[in-house]
């Protein structure tokens, strides 16, 4: 392999890796504070506000991770122990969140195939519902969970259309449906279309506050008043309730009120770095699927280099990534990454490959 030297540092391991702005440290610094266990918090009631406005919802509730939010969204709408969620193979909660809703709330999870595309087929949805006045060797579903924008499918888009039918699927069969909204606002700014729509058909969604709007903690879900005042019962109870909590929302409203818009220029640039990767011979990007922020890069099936001596090489030179798959890398972008470190990124990869 060629040998580079380190020229810089670029952070593309995960939108998740950005460091709070000046404006950010500034706003922390300055935040009005008080108890939010006893729901006192000025600043956390502001975030809150705002972020159910946006959503379109209720009432909204800030919870420490997009885990906790999934996890108590889940639960609230499951209540009965051995109970069934409908959500995707390659869904964030079903892989990456440790089996909570099992191991912790008792819930069974019932997997659809996740398409290209991010989505569940309808009628596979369908399909998988099981009824209270059905056989009874089986659990009875009671929600259904998308996610939005489906990262193990590429940041793909949900579209509203899509949404509107599982929500009306939902309807039909007396479930509910949460939505796991990590990167709901690089959905939007994708699709072009607001939040709240996007999300009209779903009884509760979680939204990320430290992913693509780059806020250093932290999410919010949102949903009825209702479902609120069962989510704080369970936040307590897993933990999640804090008290001075303004310090970290702070934040979060610069995160909302500066960031989303750049979210844009996010799309834009992985775009350009996708196509550059793919027109580097040995490497295989599908550009098409690359909506928002994340690429997925194939690398030539080599047993003796696979994605992670590829990802050692490249952190030698000061390029951050993550193996996906034996021969997989992902690559993901964010409000930190400037156009030369795109060109960087790329002749790493020219030199390597």
């Amino acid at each position: 392999m060629v040998t580079l030297t380190t020229v810089r540092t670029v952070d593309l391991r995960s939108d998740t890796v950005t460091k709070p702005t000046e404006s950010m440290r500034s706003a922390m610094a300055n935040a009005e504070v008080d108890d939010d266990v006893l729901g006192n918090d000025p600043t956390a009631l502001r975030l809150e506000k705002e972020v159910a406005e946006m959503a379109g919802k209720e009432a909204a509730m800030f919870v420490p991770s997009g885990t906790m939010g999934n996890l108590i969204s889940v639960l609230v709408h499951c209540d009965e122990r051995g109970s069934e969620v409908i959500l995707g193979d390659d869904s964030h909660i079903h892989i990456y969140e440790n089996g909570g809703v099992s191991s912790l709330g008792g819930v069974h999870p019932r997997t659809v195939k996740n398409e290209e595309d991010g989505t569940m087929e309808i009628g596979s949805i369908e399909a998988a519902v099981r009824s209270p006045k059905g056989d009874l060797h089986y659990p009875v579903t009671k929600l259904i969970c998308l996610e939005n924008t489906q990262a193990n499918c590429g940041g793909r888009c949900l579209p509203v259309e899509y949404i509107d039918k599982v929500g009306e699927l939902a309807k039909k069969h007396g479930l509910m449906l949460h939505i796991d909204g990590a990167r709901i606002f690089n959905a939007s700014i994708a699709l072009g279309v607001p939040v709240k729509r996007i999300v009209q058909a779903a009884d509760s969604v979680s939204i990320c506050l430290s992913k693509g709007i780059g806020a250093p903690v932290g999410s919010v879900i949102v949903g009825s008043k209702k479902f609120i005042t069962k989510a704080r019962w369970l936040r307590k109870t897993l933990g999640g309730g804090m008290r001075q909590i303004g310090v970290l929302c702070a934040a979060a409203l610069v995160a909302l009120h500066e960031n989303v818009a750049k979210l844009e220029d996010d799309h834009k640039k992985a775009k350009i770095l996708a196509e550059g990767l793919n027109r580097i011979e040995r490497l295989r990007v599908n550009v098409t699927a690359v909506e928002t922020n994340i690429i997925y890069v194939d690398i030539p099936e080599d047993p003796k280099f696979g994605a992670e001596d590829a990802c050692k090489s490249l952190e030698d030179v000061g390029v951050l990534v993550i193996p996906q798959a034996t021969f997989r890398i992902r690559i993901v972008l964010h409000h930190q990454i400037s156009d030369v470190d795109v060109e960087y990124v790329l002749s790493c990869f020219e030199k390597m490959f």
